[in-house]
């Protein structure tokens, strides 16, 4: 067993929090698009370039015959679209830019992350943009289409094992710090993460429902997604409700947590969440096939869980207008089984 990393008990971030010293360019609209990832000089867009603006899709036939005569919508912003196909390609490439632009790496550098996934594969995508070696820590027992993929972008990989679960991994990342073997990024504690959902995916959420969205539900893993996203839309109409969902006892969803005070990410700020709902490892599975087979979208389990939980609070709502985020693809869950063949 790994030690424990000494995590401290979460705080609320204020505005300053969010923002770099190095960085004069704070609020980037969804407008005026992601000139934060546009190298200066370049005539043409790089992979950088493709991070964001990712659209939304109303779901037509799950939930439409209760829904649509009561004047409900749901929209899942479809995240899988980024290039490493994730909503964590933007903190990803948030925390290495904005640790560029503070001196605290420089390419060549050794990066340490622990991850379940999605914020691994990521990071490697980003790594291997800005030049840098990228070991990658994550527990045994997720699937392996995760670890090839992160294999693919060059990443290193070092397992931990199941019983330790994302913990063990946090642990033995902390630990390769203290022993000067790189430096952690640490998307738990990394104020960049939460401050890139508040400067581009709440914007693009307004804009893209014209400002009438009315509940926003959002997967729980590192929290980044809804404290950043909440802080927005909240300051935007403070009547939008902010529902997280988190898994049900005994259940293990790729990419939800339900951390133990020890360990919960100090980036997460409950002052914007209005409700956690919880929802079962068999009803997110179950939500998983249905959107691919009943909607087209491909999501992950995670998501789907979203989906299912933006679905119970429509049960309770009329004329609401429900966004949920698609965190990821479903392509990454093949090996688990929750596909059938």
């Amino acid at each position: 067993m790994v030690p424990k990393a000494g995590i401290e008990p979460a705080r609320c971030f204020a505005p300053a929090d969010f923002e770099s010293a190095a960085s004069t360019n704070f609020a980037t609209s969804a407008e005026e698009g992601f000139e934060l990832w546009h190298s200066v000089g370049m005539n043409y867009p790089t992979i950088e370039s493709a991070i964001g603006n990712t659209p939304i899709a109303a779901l037509q036939r799950i939930g439409i015959a209760e829904n649509k005569p009561k004047g409900n919508v749901l929209l899942g912003k479809l995240e899988g679209n980024n290039p490493a196909g994730s909503v964590k390609d933007r903190p990803a490439l948030s925390m290495i830019q904005r640790a560029e632009e503070r001196g605290d790496i420089r390419p060549g550098d050794t990066l340490i992350e622990a991850t379940s996934g999605n914020t691994g594969i990521a990071l490697a995508m980003a790594a291997a943009i800005k030049g840098y070696r990228m070991v990658l820590i994550m527990p045994e027992d997720l699937s392996i289409e995760r670890a090839q993929t992160m294999k693919a972008f060059g990443a290193e990989l070092i397992l931990t094992p199941k019983a330790t679960a994302m913990e063990g991994a946090r642990d033995l990342a902390d630990q390769m710090q203290a022993q000067g073997k790189g430096l952690v990024l640490d998307q738990f504690a990394n104020a960049d993460n939460p401050r890139i959902h508040f400067e581009t995916t709440g914007p693009e959420i307004w804009q893209q429902t014209n400002g009438e969205i009315t509940h926003f539900v959002s997967a729980m893993g590192t929290t980044g997604t809804i404290t950043g996203v909440s802080r927005f839309l909240k300051e935007k109409n403070p009547n939008i409700q902010i529902i997280g969902a988190q898994p049900s006892e005994g259940s293990r969803i790729p990419g939800i947590r339900k951390w133990s005070p020890a360990y919960l990410p100090k980036i997460y700020d409950d002052t914007n969440v209005d409700e956690l709902v919880y929802v079962s490892q068999a009803d997110a599975e179950d939500m998983c096939r249905r959107m691919a087979r009943e909607e087209g979208i491909f999501a992950g389990i995670s998501a789907a869980g979203a989906c299912w939980v933006a679905l119970q609070i429509a049960k309770q709502v009329r004329d609401a207008t429900i966004v949920f985020i698609v965190c990821d693809r479903g392509d990454r869950y093949l090996s688990t089984g929750v596909f059938p063949a």
